[in-house]
């Protein structure tokens, strides 16, 4: 029996997990993004998802094997296309800091990302528009897409308000001009992760036929999306450190004069397992929020992106990159806020209806 109250707290704490995977991140020295991008990755995506399926699902690997070839085949695709999105993530962080970068891509994403699964299915206008419960869910993406907005015009404000000097302390790279165009690509292409996961449904119910709880049926499915991911982002990557010359960084790292400690690869791997297994934290608690939305479920991905962009705003605010923003720009961030947080109440009663 589904518990869409209880789901939402899993999608916070999924929102949590991804608002705050980037700051262990903020600790590496001396190494390259490529570097530490692909380390943190792959906890990510390989060693956390397969051990924490294997240890949640039943029958993993026969599960698996048992899947139809093109189920197998279509969320690896979806996958690699996410990638696309993911590898740019990063970079959408680096140009417009957490709090802003995170509002441009993620509302994109949350908007196809919610909508076009149940449109490909056939049910959107069918049995989600015509029904009460419907269209409160979907007033509720109504809401996260005011809010994302809300904040993103916040973070514009900011910026307007900022100078040079103030901008280049918080985001040392900060170029809104490019980041808006690389958050542009990211949020379209970190969508495609809605529809891997709706694309492999199969895969799930023939994991909760071998004996999986109903909470982590959907863990195998990301396992296979992120096969795509990982294809993508090691491609990326690989290009990037032959073409920079940065693989020495690995055991050598770059000696930054500036940095509180000397640079240690001992350390680095630290926090980039911490930050890489913090990201896989999102998903993990997403299939199990998923779980608990009923007949709704392409919902949960509102949820997730609105929770993400709760805490990435939260955490804004911790790294001070609100720092001496007028009353102005704060009563956007805080209405925005006020919108996201309805909007996850909402989309949780609309689906307690079902």
């Amino acid at each position: 029996m589904s518990n869409p109250l209880l789901g939402v707290l899993f999608h916070w704490l999924g929102g949590l997990a991804s608002a705050s995977f980037y700051v262990p991140f903020r600790k590496v020295r001396g190494w390259s993004w490529e570097i530490y991008w692909l380390i943190g990755g792959l906890f990510s995506w390989v060693l956390a998802p397969w051990i924490f399926a294997f240890f949640r699902t039943e029958n993993l690997f026969g599960v698996i094997a048992a899947a139809n070839s093109e189920t197998l085949l279509l969320c690896v695709f979806y996958g690699l296309l996410w990638g696309m999105g993911g590898l740019t993530f990063g970079l959408t962080m680096r140009y417009l800091g957490l709090s802003l970068g995170m509002a441009v891509a993620l509302g994109l994403c949350a908007f196809f990302g919610t909508i076009v699964p149940p449109i490909v299915q056939g049910t959107f206008f069918t049995e989600v528009l015509p029904t009460t419960h419907g269209k409160i869910v979907m007033l509720g993406l109504v809401m996260c897409l005011i809010g994302i907005a809300i904040v993103g015009a916040g973070g514009i404000n900011k910026e307007k308000e900022s100078s040079p000097e103030e901008r280049q302390k918080n985001i040392a790279e900060f170029d809104l001009k490019k980041g808006l165009w690389i958050a542009l690509f990211c949020g379209l292409m970190s969508s495609c992760f809605a529809f891997g996961i709706a694309a492999g449904a199969p895969i799930a119910e023939l994991s909760a036929a071998a004996g999986t709880h109903q909470l982590f049926k959907g863990l195998p499915v990301i396992c296979i999306v992120l096969i795509g991911g990982t294809i993508t982002n090691l491609i990326w990557c690989a290009y990037l450190i032959r073409r920079n010359k940065t693989a020495r960084e690995i055991l050598k790292p770059r000696q930054d004069s500036k940095a509180n400690r000397v640079a240690s690869s001992g350390w680095n791997l630290l926090w980039c397992a911490i930050a890489g297994v913090t990201w896989y934290f999102q998903f993990f608690f997403y299939v199990m929020g998923e779980s608990q939305m009923g007949e709704y479920g392409f919902s949960s991905w509102t949820l997730h992106m609105a929770s993400i962009i709760i805490f990435s705003s939260l955490w804004g605010f911790a790294l001070s990159e609100w720092k001496g923003s007028s009353k102005k720009t704060l009563a956007y961030v805080f209405t925005g806020l006020a919108f996201l947080v309805g909007s996850t109440v909402v989309i949780g009663y609309g689906n307690s209806l079902t």
